[in-house]
């Protein structure tokens, strides 16, 4: 038996590739995508380590060309979902009798994979599947997902290194056990990484999951699947079970062994499983833990101090870099009335530039929304503008169905603050501001922080310290990951560990060791060298 004590050193980020004209990356990256163009793939279940094949399947097909199959997958049925609860609890004896540094060896290769072999192919299933450029799907499917992967890592062997004091008589042990039961993981379609913390967080921590990937998202994360088995990782630890998620969910949310949910999504889905388990605690072993990454309505918030072409270039990245599709994704704006000219002719010159397309043509800075419905909700806020005399359309507008899911970059200035598209979240291409009056800086600020349900991300512009000072504690629970002169998208693994409270979620942070410790259940261990052998005190005695 291996009994070295081992600490990980703190890991470096992973460098991001450029794929620049003439680049060897970009080379490979072409190459793949033309490989995935030409296949049509067939997406099993994998339970207990076995692919199944139910004969029910699902069209996968790319956002930007909604004609083109990339992919069948097959579906679960109700005895799968089960088959895949029975190998999550086989397996889980087996997995939390590992080493910890067993499991994040298995961690460290499966992000060493990804590094070096199967980069690619998961950037390229990104890019197609769910529509995202090449930039957008390095900095997702490899470097965050690597990232999360090498810190989780890091963060885990910290975990275990915590130890309670001990007097000369006694020792304490704190044993960080698994929970007692599986781990249901509910992955969004927007982030590949996402779809490999979601399950990795409680994994590394010695518990085995049934994971329902979104249905928008399953060729890569398919591929990530692949990984995880060719890294190393025990059969049913990870059981991989597309389809229905109501059916999913319903099975899964009365199973007495549900000892925690992972989710990322909308709020309306995560305030259901919450309910659905408060109706079913009397049937739990334990209280499931229930972490939650769920909606934003973040917002740049501008003092007149600010540099309105460092105000500009936030708004546009940040608000659509992957069509707005971001739970971090700037939506609403406050910009003070003295800076609104010449922001605006910025704003105007440069989204007249962008023009949504497709993935594989690297010139395009946006591709297309996800799918038909989210279309169709994103062109349902842009008519209620179009039609609304508190609001007009000053850049994009326009949106087509007919061959991808193509939305323009779209801002909408509104005389009101609490306009439908202020407080609503979109998850689309589409930001709305309002401009106020320079004097009423802090005003706005109580406005902006009262606006919205949510509380995810948000940034504020300004030159003027004092003018932060007074955001940074206005806005302390406007969001949980907080920018100064800076977009509120691009939180990084172990820089900026991400989440946020209100409707956003249980702000666990992903990428900390906050969120690992939520997939344990602690017990303390006080072993006595030699015990007492009469009950009384002195103080008993009388003399």
């Amino acid at each position: 038996m291996n009994n070295a004590l081992y600490n990980f050193e703190r890991p470096k980020n992973e460098p991001v590739l450029s794929y620049a004209p003439g680049s060897n990356e970009r080379v490979c990256l072409k190459d793949e995508l033309n490989r995935q163009l030409s296949q049509v793939v067939d997406i099993p279940l994998i339970i207990g380590g076995k692919e199944i094949r139910t004969g029910k399947t699902q069209k996968v097909v790319m956002p930007h060309n909604h004609s083109h199959v990339l992919a069948h997958c097959h579906q679960a049925g109700e005895a799968e979902v089960k088959m895949a609860i029975d190998a999550a609890l086989k397996a889980r004896d087996i997995w939390a009798n590992f080493t910890w540094l067993d499991r994040t060896i298995i961690m460290m290769k499966a992000a060493d994979l990804i590094r070096k072999k199967y980069r690619p192919k998961l950037n390229a299933a990104t890019m197609l599947g769910q529509s995202k450029s090449a930039h957008q799907a390095e900095i997702d499917s490899a470097c965050e997902t690597i990232d999360f992967l090498t810190f989780n890592s890091y963060f885990c062997s910290k975990i275990y290194s915590d130890q309670p004091l001990s007097e000369v008589e006694n020792l304490n042990m704190l044993e960080y056990r698994p929970l007692e039961g599986f781990v249901f993981t509910v992955s969004p379609f927007n982030f590949t990484a996402i779809a490999a913390n979601l399950n990795v967080s409680p994994v590394l921590m010695g518990n085995t999951v049934v994971w329902k990937p979104a249905s928008t998202a399953l060729l890569s994360n398919y591929y990530l699947m692949k990984v995880f088995e060719e890294a190393g990782l025990p059969a049913g630890v990870i059981n991989f079970v597309p389809g229905s998620g109501n059916l999913i969910g319903g099975i899964v949310l009365e199973h007495p062994e549900l000892a925690g949910i992972h989710f990322t999504g909308s709020t309306g889905t995560f305030n259901h499983l919450w309910r659905k388990v408060g109706e079913n605690l009397s049937k739990y072993r334990s209280y499931p833990k229930l972490v939650g990454e769920t909606g934003g309505k973040d917002f740049i918030f501008v003092h007149s101090s600010a540099d309105f072409e460092e105000v500009g270039t936030a708004i546009i990245r940040g608000a659509f870099e992957y069509q707005g599709q971001k739970c971090s994704a700037a939506s609403r704006g406050y910009i003070p009335a003295s800076m609104w000219p010449s922001l605006k002719d910025l704003l105007t010159r440069e989204l007249s530039q962008i023009k949504p397309g497709d993935p594989i043509d690297f010139t395009n800075f946006m591709n297309a929304v996800i799918d038909e419905a989210s279309f169709d909700n994103i062109s349902r806020y842009i008519e209620e503008a179009k039609n609304s005399p508190d609001a007009e359309i000053f850049a994009g507008g326009g949106y087509d169905k007919s061959v991808g899911y193509f939305v323009e970059p779209t801002i909408i200035k509104t005389t009101d603050p609490h306009f439908l598209s202020m407080e609503e979240e979109i998850f689309g291409p589409v930001f709305t501001l309002v401009v106020y009056p320079d004097d009423e800086y802090e005003d706005y600020l109580k406005i902006c922080d009262k606006t919205s349900p949510y509380a995810l991300t948000g940034a504020i512009f300004a030159r003027d310290r004092q003018a932060i000072i007074k955001a940074h504690d206005l806005l302390r629970y406007a969001a949980g990951n907080f920018y100064i002169n800076d977009k509120p998208t691009g939180a990084v693994v172990g820089q900026q560990p991400f989440g946020g409270a209100r409707a956003s979620g249980t702000n666990d942070k992903a990428g900390s060791m906050l969120n690992l410790t939520r997939w344990t259940s602690p017990r303390i261990v006080k072993e006595t060298f030699l015990p007492s052998k009469v009950y009384y005190y002195p103080f008993m005695r009388e003399k």
